[in-house]
């Protein structure tokens, strides 16, 4: 899939959805804001949005080196990714985040 084609992802999206898919998974999620947004407006199962590997990293590169606030750049990514449609966000920040919003 070409990654700079948002109608591409929107239509494997569907096919998959056509094909019986109990969900639709978008990664990366914070690149394809935009694609988390088409799927969800045209498809009725669950859209996953999944922040990977590298978008954790970059995270935690930055905030080790005092560049951002960790725990506001995440929050923030988090919001931005729901607010677009994510039904459900798998991140390698979940247990983090669990241990700041039980705070």
């Amino acid at each position: 899939m070409d990654p700079a084609n948002a109608r591409e992802a929107l239509r494997e999206a569907l096919l998959d959805v056509e094909e019986g898919a109990d969900l639709v998974m978008v990664k990366p999620a914070g690149p394809y804001l935009d694609v988390i947004r088409r799927v969800r407006d045209a498809v009725r199962v669950p859209v996953v949005a999944y922040q990977v590997s590298g978008e954790f990293s970059l995270i935690k590169a930055a905030a080790a080196r005092g560049w951002i606030d960790e725990r506001a750049a995440v929050l923030e990514t988090l919001t931005g990714i729901r607010r677009a449609g994510a039904d459900l966000i798998i991140s390698y920040f979940a247990p983090e985040v669990v241990q700041w919003l039980r705070a």
